[in-house]
């Protein structure tokens, strides 16, 4: 996922519309303007008061932004403007949906908050998991461990089973060398009280990337570092990187939990002093990386290695 770094004219333009979602029912909380000001130094370029803007209709919008990539950025950015604070309001999707049509922008995340915004719990959970990258790490379970190891998996995240003998190569991993990667992930499952894949309650290994991705980066697993885990893997993901987006967003920023487990679900975390800048560089550091971890990237290969040469070799940056 790449962000559109748009013209300085095109950046007002846009800017003007998200302005409008904020504004939606009463002045921009303070997260959403935390999120605005982001915006403006880190992907628009722009410095200017956002209470000064002027409205802008969605047919104005639409005339003099042309680019389709940047319509859908623009949108997407909307999307998550209606969730700075909250579920969001009927009022406020109505408006992204009415920029989304003269925009020519039909995509399932507008029709996602529509549902939220209604209240209908049950389909917007559906249509979220149906979609969202929970899905991709079955798949990917299922694709390198076959019917009985995506089962077994699922299992144990939930506490009803256990394999011991892959436990006992993640645990393993705590008694290479300090300073590799492998013992940098041992020292982070104990750190952290987490179970590993194959104990119970441990991710199956098609999450594994996960954890990985926070010893990669250093990204902490308190909600604060969990946006920002969120928006790196969203940053070096091929398919689906929005809704990673979305997952984090929705969890730490709207308060609502769109997985069968428990999760410390918290409203405006955009407000949280400097976050939002991080927010913004966290995707941008995740585009710069090589590969895309979360796609059967063979972790085994890099256990052994020092961690700041794998990081050097994936192109992982300092933040």
């Amino acid at each position: 996922m790449k962000l559109i770094h748009p013209p300085p004219d095109l950046a007002q333009h846009g800017l003007r519309a998200l302005t409008m979602i904020a504004a939606e029912g009463g002045p921009p909380s303070p997260a959403a303007r935390a999120l605005l000001a982001a915006a403006q130094r880190h992907l628009l370029g722009t410095s200017v008061d956002i209470d000064a803007l002027a409205p802008i209709t969605p047919d104005a919008l639409a005339a003099v932004m042309r680019d389709p990539a940047l319509r859908l950025q623009l949108v997407q950015g909307m999307v998550v403007m209606t969730l700075t604070d909250g579920p969001p309001s009927p009022a406020k999707v109505a408006l992204v949906e009415a920029f989304a049509r003269a925009l020519e922008i039909d995509v399932d995340d507008v029709r996602s908050i529509r549902r939220l915004a209604d209240q209908q719990m049950l389909l917007f959970k559906l249509d979220f998991m149906r979609r969202s990258h929970l899905v991709d790490m079955v798949k990917h379970q299922y694709e390198d461990h076959g019917l009985v190891g995506t089962v077994k998996g699922l299992l144990g995240l939930r506490g009803y089973v256990e394999d011991p003998a892959l436990a006992a190569r993640y645990r393993a991993l705590e008694q290479l060398p300090e300073g590799t990667l492998g013992h940098a992930l041992a020292r982070y499952f104990r750190d952290n009280g987490f179970s590993v894949p194959g104990e119970k309650g441990g991710f199956p290994e098609g999450g594994i990337y996960h954890d990985f991705s926070h010893v990669l980066s250093g990204y902490g697993t308190d909600p604060r570092g969990e946006m920002q885990i969120g928006a790196f893997i969203a940053g070096y993901r091929k398919q689906n990187p929005f809704f990673l987006i979305l997952f984090v967003t929705l969890t730490f920023s709207a308060g609502v939990n769109v997985t069968p487990l428990p999760q410390p679900n918290m409203t405006g975390i955009f407000a949280e002093e400097g976050l939002a800048d991080g927010f913004f560089r966290a995707i941008e550091r995740g585009s710069r990386v090589t590969v895309d971890l979360s796609d059967h990237w063979d972790h085994w290969a890099y256990v052994e290695r020092p961690i700041d040469e794998v990081r050097r070799e994936l192109g992982i940056t300092d933040p």
